[in-house]
């Protein structure tokens, strides 16, 4: 038995000493957790059956500008804006901010490349589409995330 939490830790072995218990889960999260990995493996080979160096440049160099570069940037940024929100004394308008740019930020990032069009050949050549609507439609999915959080603002303060 724990001292602390008063249940049994494992088997007693025999002389006295306690062999810890996996706790694994059940069979079918066992197989669906190995079929998961499996997956990420193939996809992994078959990522990095091209240009494996470059993928993992990519990925180093995306780790790196994400931890030293971006997060700072969108800390300090969320920083001011609370102490702007906190200067007016509406620190409670603070998520109706945070949550369309927190998304409008994601998506971005996510279709940066087709967005400012630096893989227009390429995505012309893969899939026979233009990426000139991209960065129009980033700017009406941002309008309406920032549109819709200002309505819901509007009709909470009514409420209220």
């Amino acid at each position: 038995m724990d001292r602390l939490t008063r249940r049994p830790t494992g088997r007693r072995m025999s002389r006295g000493t306690r062999r810890p218990r996996l706790a694994l889960g059940s069979p079918l999260k066992i197989l669906l957790l190995a079929g998961s990995f499996a997956l990420a493996g193939y996809a992994g080979v078959r990522l990095l059956d091209g240009d494996w160096f470059g993928i993992v440049l990519w990925f180093v160099g995306a780790a790196i500008l994400h931890d030293l570069v971006l997060a700072p940037l969108y800390g300090a940024a969320d920083r001011g804006l609370l102490r702007g929100f906190e200067a007016v004394d509406r620190r409670s308008w603070m998520p109706y901010v945070r949550v369309p740019a927190a998304l409008s930020l994601l998506l971005l990032l996510v279709w940066f490349p087709l967005i400012t069009g630096r893989v227009a050949d390429r995505y012309a050549v893969a899939t026979g589409l233009s990426t000139d609507g991209f960065l129009a439609r980033w700017l009406l999915i941002t309008a309406a995330l920032f549109g819709g959080s200002a309505v819901l603002l509007v009709l909470r303060r009514r409420r209220g």
